[in-house]
Protein backbone atom coordinates (compact mmCIF):
# COMPACT_ATOMS: atom_id res chain seq x y z
CA UNK A 1 0.00 0.00 0.00
CA UNK A 2 1.24 3.70 -1.14
CA UNK A 3 1.09 5.68 2.39
CA UNK A 4 2.04 9.31 2.18
CA UNK A 5 4.92 9.63 4.26
CA UNK A 6 6.88 5.97 4.94
CA UNK A 7 10.62 5.56 5.85
CA UNK A 8 12.99 7.22 8.30
CA UNK A 9 11.73 10.38 10.04
CA UNK A 10 13.26 12.47 13.32
CA UNK A 11 11.24 13.62 15.72
CA UNK A 12 13.28 17.29 15.67
CA UNK A 13 14.80 18.44 19.12
CA UNK A 14 14.18 22.44 19.82
CA UNK A 15 16.88 24.44 19.83
CA UNK A 16 16.90 27.46 22.58
CA UNK A 17 19.74 30.51 22.49
CA UNK A 18 19.14 32.95 25.75
CA UNK A 19 15.81 31.41 26.36
CA UNK A 20 14.44 31.68 23.02
CA UNK A 21 14.05 29.41 19.96
CA UNK A 22 17.49 29.62 17.88
CA UNK A 23 15.73 29.67 14.61
CA UNK A 24 19.24 30.18 12.74
CA UNK A 25 20.40 26.57 14.25
CA UNK A 26 16.96 25.19 14.04
CA UNK A 27 17.20 25.57 10.08
CA UNK A 28 20.58 24.02 10.18
CA UNK A 29 20.03 20.56 11.91
CA UNK A 30 17.20 20.19 9.28
CA UNK A 31 19.03 20.76 6.53
CA UNK A 32 21.74 18.42 8.21
CA UNK A 33 18.92 15.93 8.25
CA UNK A 34 18.02 16.34 4.55
CA UNK A 35 21.49 15.72 3.40
CA UNK A 36 21.98 12.76 5.59
CA UNK A 37 18.63 11.04 3.39
CA UNK A 38 16.11 11.33 6.18
CA UNK A 39 12.33 11.19 4.78
CA UNK A 40 10.64 13.56 6.59
CA UNK A 41 11.07 15.61 9.91
CA UNK A 42 8.82 16.41 12.76
CA UNK A 43 8.72 20.01 13.98
CA UNK A 44 7.03 20.28 17.60
CA UNK A 45 6.78 17.28 18.64
CA UNK A 46 7.13 15.18 22.17
CA UNK A 47 10.99 15.63 21.41
CA UNK A 48 10.92 19.29 20.64
CA UNK A 49 9.29 20.15 24.26
CA UNK A 50 6.23 21.17 22.77
CA UNK A 51 4.47 21.06 25.80
CA UNK A 52 6.53 24.23 26.58
CA UNK A 53 6.76 26.06 23.27
CA UNK A 54 4.10 29.23 23.08
CA UNK A 55 2.18 29.12 20.40
CA UNK A 56 3.80 31.58 18.19
CA UNK A 57 7.25 29.51 18.63
CA UNK A 58 5.11 26.41 17.52
CA UNK A 59 4.25 27.94 14.25
CA UNK A 60 7.68 29.63 13.95
CA UNK A 61 8.68 25.71 13.61
CA UNK A 62 6.56 24.50 11.23
CA UNK A 63 7.50 27.80 8.74
CA UNK A 64 10.80 26.99 9.64
CA UNK A 65 10.86 24.01 8.78
CA UNK A 66 8.48 23.78 5.78
CA UNK A 67 10.75 26.28 4.11
CA UNK A 68 13.89 24.02 4.17
CA UNK A 69 12.34 21.09 3.06
CA UNK A 70 10.59 22.82 0.30
CA UNK A 71 11.95 21.23 -3.50
CA UNK A 72 13.70 18.92 -0.89
CA UNK A 73 12.08 15.80 -1.23
CA UNK A 74 12.00 15.53 2.12
CA UNK A 75 8.54 15.93 3.71
CA UNK A 76 7.33 17.95 6.65
CA UNK A 77 5.12 15.73 9.30
CA UNK A 78 3.88 18.72 11.90
CA UNK A 79 3.32 18.35 15.47
CA UNK A 80 -0.23 18.77 16.48
CA UNK A 81 -0.70 17.53 19.67
CA UNK A 82 -2.62 18.93 23.10
CA UNK A 83 -4.40 17.88 25.90
CA UNK A 84 -7.10 20.50 24.40
CA UNK A 85 -8.68 19.64 21.30
CA UNK A 86 -9.60 22.92 20.15
CA UNK A 87 -5.21 24.05 20.86
CA UNK A 88 -4.78 21.31 18.31
CA UNK A 89 -7.03 22.19 15.95
CA UNK A 90 -5.53 25.54 15.81
CA UNK A 91 -2.21 23.72 15.15
CA UNK A 92 -3.24 21.49 12.30
CA UNK A 93 -4.93 24.24 10.65
CA UNK A 94 -1.98 26.46 10.54
CA UNK A 95 0.26 23.28 9.79
CA UNK A 96 -1.69 22.78 6.68
CA UNK A 97 -1.57 26.47 5.57
CA UNK A 98 1.77 26.94 5.86
CA UNK A 99 2.23 23.86 3.59
CA UNK A 100 2.92 20.83 5.74
CA UNK A 101 2.86 17.52 4.17
CA UNK A 102 1.26 15.83 7.01
CA UNK A 103 -0.20 16.15 10.85
CA UNK A 104 1.14 13.88 13.99
CA UNK A 105 -0.91 14.41 17.06
CA UNK A 106 0.05 13.18 20.82
CA UNK A 107 -2.61 11.68 22.68
CA UNK A 108 -3.96 13.69 25.17
CA UNK A 109 -1.94 14.34 28.27
CA UNK A 110 -3.28 14.34 32.42
CA UNK A 111 -6.71 14.76 30.88
CA UNK A 112 -7.03 10.73 30.62
CA UNK A 113 -9.67 10.57 28.28
CA UNK A 114 -12.16 7.77 28.11
CA UNK A 115 -11.64 5.74 24.52
CA UNK A 116 -14.69 7.32 23.25
CA UNK A 117 -12.98 10.66 24.08
CA UNK A 118 -10.00 9.65 22.62
CA UNK A 119 -12.02 8.84 19.33
CA UNK A 120 -13.89 12.19 19.57
CA UNK A 121 -10.61 13.90 19.79
CA UNK A 122 -8.89 12.32 17.14
CA UNK A 123 -11.87 12.78 14.87
CA UNK A 124 -11.99 16.34 15.37
CA UNK A 125 -8.85 17.18 15.07
CA UNK A 126 -8.10 14.92 11.54
CA UNK A 127 -11.41 16.46 10.15
CA UNK A 128 -10.19 19.99 10.70
CA UNK A 129 -7.91 19.27 7.71
CA UNK A 130 -7.38 17.77 4.76
CA UNK A 131 -3.82 16.23 4.47
CA UNK A 132 -2.75 13.18 5.83
CA UNK A 133 -2.97 12.40 9.33
CA UNK A 134 -1.49 9.95 12.01
CA UNK A 135 -2.10 9.03 15.56
CA UNK A 136 0.56 9.03 18.07
CA UNK A 137 0.92 6.66 21.13
CA UNK A 138 3.26 7.29 24.18
CA UNK A 139 1.30 6.30 27.17
CA UNK A 140 4.39 6.00 29.47
CA UNK A 141 4.20 9.89 28.69
CA UNK A 142 0.97 10.65 28.50
CA UNK A 143 -0.89 8.32 30.98
CA UNK A 144 -3.74 7.85 27.75
CA UNK A 145 -3.17 4.74 25.56
CA UNK A 146 -5.13 4.45 22.06
CA UNK A 147 -6.27 1.30 22.08
CA UNK A 148 -6.17 -0.91 18.89
CA UNK A 149 -9.94 -0.82 18.76
CA UNK A 150 -9.96 2.35 18.54
CA UNK A 151 -7.32 3.41 16.48
CA UNK A 152 -9.32 0.54 13.69
CA UNK A 153 -12.09 3.07 14.82
CA UNK A 154 -10.14 6.22 13.60
CA UNK A 155 -8.54 4.31 10.69
CA UNK A 156 -11.88 2.89 9.33
CA UNK A 157 -14.30 6.53 9.93
CA UNK A 158 -11.71 9.33 9.08
CA UNK A 159 -10.30 9.35 5.28
CA UNK A 160 -7.22 11.08 6.19
CA UNK A 161 -5.68 9.17 8.58
CA UNK A 162 -3.41 7.18 7.45
CA UNK A 163 -1.22 5.94 10.24
CA UNK A 164 -0.07 5.59 13.81
CA UNK A 165 3.37 6.19 16.09
CA UNK A 166 3.27 3.78 18.27
CA UNK A 167 5.63 4.34 21.18
CA UNK A 168 3.89 2.39 23.76
CA UNK A 169 7.06 0.25 23.60
CA UNK A 170 5.37 -3.06 23.10
CA UNK A 171 5.84 -5.43 19.93
CA UNK A 172 2.45 -7.60 20.71
CA UNK A 173 0.60 -4.02 20.29
CA UNK A 174 2.56 -3.55 17.16
CA UNK A 175 1.33 -7.41 16.14
CA UNK A 176 -2.18 -6.38 17.27
CA UNK A 177 -2.26 -3.55 15.65
CA UNK A 178 -1.05 -5.60 12.22
CA UNK A 179 -3.81 -8.10 12.74
CA UNK A 180 -7.00 -5.72 12.68
CA UNK A 181 -5.89 -2.61 10.81
CA UNK A 182 -3.16 -4.39 8.21
CA UNK A 183 -3.62 -1.52 5.88
CA UNK A 184 -2.63 0.86 8.66
CA UNK A 185 1.29 2.68 8.18
CA UNK A 186 2.89 1.89 11.93
CA UNK A 187 5.74 4.02 12.64
CA UNK A 188 8.33 2.81 15.63
CA UNK A 189 8.14 4.98 18.21
CA UNK A 190 11.30 3.41 20.53
CA UNK A 191 14.53 3.83 18.80
CA UNK A 192 15.38 0.60 20.41
CA UNK A 193 13.10 -1.82 18.61
CA UNK A 194 12.94 -0.37 15.08
CA UNK A 195 14.34 -2.88 13.59
CA UNK A 196 11.54 -5.41 15.49
CA UNK A 197 8.25 -3.39 14.26
CA UNK A 198 9.83 -2.88 10.72
CA UNK A 199 10.57 -6.56 10.59
CA UNK A 200 6.86 -6.78 11.65
CA UNK A 201 5.47 -4.94 8.85
CA UNK A 202 5.95 -0.83 9.71
CA UNK A 203 5.83 1.90 7.52
CA UNK A 204 8.70 3.53 8.71
CA UNK A 205 10.13 5.50 11.93
CA UNK A 206 9.90 8.45 13.58
CA UNK A 207 13.13 9.05 15.77
CA UNK A 208 15.08 10.71 18.55
CA UNK A 209 18.34 9.04 17.87
CA UNK A 210 18.09 10.48 14.25
CA UNK A 211 18.39 14.00 15.74
CA UNK A 212 22.47 12.77 16.02
CA UNK A 213 22.66 9.88 13.67
CA UNK A 214 20.39 10.45 10.33
CA UNK A 215 22.38 9.03 8.11
CA UNK A 216 22.26 5.74 10.20
CA UNK A 217 18.96 5.79 10.73
CA UNK A 218 18.12 6.11 7.42
CA UNK A 219 20.23 3.17 6.58
CA UNK A 220 18.41 1.12 8.78
CA UNK A 221 15.10 1.95 7.55
CA UNK A 222 15.47 1.89 4.25
CA UNK A 223 18.19 -1.63 4.68
CA UNK A 224 14.77 -2.78 6.39
CA UNK A 225 12.07 -1.46 3.37
CA UNK A 226 14.12 -2.78 0.73
CA UNK A 227 14.07 -6.71 2.52
CA UNK A 228 17.54 -6.75 3.53
CA UNK A 229 17.04 -7.51 6.95
CA UNK A 230 20.17 -8.50 7.78
CA UNK A 231 22.18 -5.13 7.14
CA UNK A 232 18.88 -3.24 9.09
CA UNK A 233 19.21 -6.04 12.32
CA UNK A 234 23.01 -5.31 12.20
CA UNK A 235 23.04 -1.56 12.51
CA UNK A 236 19.77 -1.83 14.85
CA UNK A 237 21.99 -3.81 17.56
CA UNK A 238 25.11 -1.94 17.21
CA UNK A 239 23.47 1.60 17.73
CA UNK A 240 21.85 -0.31 20.83
CA UNK A 241 23.95 1.10 23.48
CA UNK A 242 23.45 4.74 21.70
CA UNK A 243 19.58 4.11 21.92
CA UNK A 244 19.79 3.19 25.14
CA UNK A 245 21.55 6.25 26.65
CA UNK A 246 19.70 8.29 25.22
CA UNK A 247 16.77 7.66 27.55
CA UNK A 248 18.78 7.62 30.42
CA UNK A 249 16.75 10.78 31.57
CA UNK A 250 13.47 11.61 30.54
CA UNK A 251 13.59 12.81 26.50
CA UNK A 252 15.08 14.84 25.45
CA UNK A 253 17.03 15.91 27.79
CA UNK A 254 19.68 13.02 26.81
CA UNK A 255 20.06 13.51 23.00
CA UNK A 256 20.21 17.35 23.46
CA UNK A 257 23.29 16.56 25.58
CA UNK A 258 24.88 14.58 23.43
CA UNK A 259 24.10 17.12 20.33
CA UNK A 260 26.09 19.77 22.70
CA UNK A 261 28.60 17.60 23.49
CA UNK A 262 29.40 17.35 19.70
CA UNK A 263 28.69 20.76 18.57
CA UNK A 264 25.11 20.06 16.48
CA UNK A 265 24.05 22.65 18.83
CA UNK A 266 26.01 25.84 20.52
CA UNK A 267 24.22 25.55 24.19
CA UNK A 268 22.77 23.94 26.18
CA UNK A 269 18.98 24.94 27.45
CA UNK A 270 15.98 23.32 27.63
CA UNK A 271 12.79 24.82 29.04
CA UNK A 272 11.80 23.97 32.77
CA UNK A 273 10.76 21.82 34.30
CA UNK A 274 13.37 19.92 32.10
CA UNK A 275 16.78 20.38 33.54
CA UNK A 276 20.51 19.27 32.41
CA UNK A 277 21.48 16.06 32.72
CA UNK A 278 23.84 15.09 36.37
CA UNK A 279 27.06 15.09 36.03
CA UNK A 280 26.98 11.53 36.26
CA UNK A 281 24.52 10.42 33.23
CA UNK A 282 26.68 13.43 31.46
CA UNK A 283 30.02 11.42 31.19
CA UNK A 284 28.19 8.27 30.41
CA UNK A 285 26.80 10.00 27.29
CA UNK A 286 29.98 11.29 26.17
CA UNK A 287 32.00 8.06 26.86
CA UNK A 288 29.12 6.25 24.62
CA UNK A 289 29.17 8.13 21.99
CA UNK A 290 33.16 7.74 21.33
CA UNK A 291 31.86 4.37 19.68
CA UNK A 292 30.55 6.13 16.85
CA UNK A 293 30.81 8.63 14.46
CA UNK A 294 28.40 11.63 14.10
CA UNK A 295 28.22 13.47 10.83
CA UNK A 296 29.07 17.20 11.32
CA UNK A 297 30.28 16.78 14.76
CA UNK A 298 33.14 19.51 15.56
Amino acid sequence: MKYPITGATTALITPFKNGKLDEATFAKLIQRQIESGIDAVCPIGTTGESATLSYEEDRKCIEIAVAVCKGSGAKVLAGAGSNSTREAIDTAKFAEQCGADAIFSVSPYYNKPSQEGLYQHYKAIANSVDIPFMLYNVPSRTGSDISSHTVKRLFDDVPNIFGIKEASGSLDKTVELRSICPELAIFSGDDAIDFPILASGGAGITSVTANLIPDIKAKLVHSALEGDFDTARAINEDIYALNKILFCESNPIPIKAAMYIVGLIETLEYRLPLVPPSNENMKKIEEVMKNYTIVGAK
